[in-house]
């Protein structure tokens, strides 16, 4: 079998879409299935990661020569918005764009039984889920870097913190009042800041953050931002899945969500904390070692499920079923 594995703007495009199928790419191999990163019209499969023109343009000519097309679904108009600068603007015309788009799969491929639920109010193709997954061998030795990047940004554990670009619907604001709140504990938040791409609110809501609230920017190992945190607090608005929560997980983090629906898998109290509200009760509760080793152990073992050894015959069933 072979796979025309296309992420479009690959060059340009960085979070969790492009970890999901650098995840992707590496089951591929794994499983031994060859693939090319450049959309061809003589494979067995087209699979498409961002659906941009070109993929569009392809997706079209693969369909009337009876190739199968699968799309992943990492984007909505719901995750879009509060994202970066004009991302609101766009977020309506996009709907209707994502529609038509979508309705070009044979399947769709949803991260999460939430996404997928939004997914099938754009369009009436088949979907089936298969979790972005989560990287293990890629955290491995994050512990030898704690002392390194504590150090490198000034942080005295216990540090709370969070992975990903920084903003507004992934909680900016709650994260910096939270901040401001807890004077005792450092926030750290790792991760690009793409000023440029920022709204005059965003820009303000950094710049005046309280002193113990540090915003890093992009950071050349990631694995440091893992050994430096010791609670991962992820007060997003709206989410598909969640790569930096699986990879925190994965790491026996304990984590601290908002109780919204695209975390309604996790047990508050059991492999989280959850809040609806004000986030210092279970911040509070996390400053002491007992909690967050139980909590971190639970998260740990929750995130097996999501590893990419249990993902990977999913993708190969998916091919087999569509060709």
């Amino acid at each position: 079998m072979n796979v025309s594995h296309y992420l479009e703007f690959e060059e340009r495009v960085t979070g969790g879409i492009r970890e999901s199928v650098r995840n992707q790419r590496k089951m591929l191999a794994e499983l031994g299935i060859e693939y090319t990163e450049t959309p061809r019209l003589n494979a067995d499969v087209l699979h498409l990661n961002l659906m941009g023109p070109r993929s569009i343009y392809y997706a079209k000519r693969a369909r009337r020569r009876g190739i199968p097309v699968v799309i992943n679904t990492h984007v909505t108009a719901e995750d879009f918005g509060d994202s970066f600068r004009f991302t609101n603007l766009l977020s309506r015309p996009l709907r209707p764009y994502l529609e038509a788009a979508y309705e070009l799969a044979d399947v769709l491929v949803c991260p999460s039984e939430y996404n997928r639920g939004l997914v099938e109010t754009y369009a009436g193709t088949e979907t089936t889920v298969i979790t972005n997954g989560v990287d293990r061998e890629k955290l491995e030795g994050f512990e030898t870097l704690r002392s390194e990047y504590l150090r490198r940004y000034d942080l005295e554990p216990p540090v709370v913190f969070l992975v990903g670009h920084v903003i507004k619907r992934k909680g900016l604001r709650t994260f910096v009042e939270t901040a401001r709140r807890m004077p005792e504990l450092d926030f750290a938040w790792f991760g690009p800041l793409d000023r440029s791409l920022k709204g005059r609110s965003t820009r303000k809501l950094i710049d005046e953050s309280p002193e113990n609230c540090t915003f890093t920017g992009y950071v050349d190992d990631v694995r440091g931002a893992y050994a430096a945190g010791d609670v991962f607090f992820f007060p997003t608005h709206e989410e598909n899945e969640g790569i930096a929560l699986l990879e925190a997980m994965s790491a026996g983090t304990p984590v601290v969500v908002r109780d919204i629906e695209p975390f309604s898998w996790l047990e508050d109290g059991e492999d989280c904390l959850k809040s609806t509200g004000s986030f210092e009760e279970p911040l509070e509760t996390l400053k002491a070692p007992g909690p967050r080793r139980r909590l971190g152990a639970n998260a740990m073992r929750r995130s097996e499920a999501f590893s990419l050894a249990a993902v990977a015959n999913r993708y190969e069933s998916l091919y087999e079923r569509v060709t």
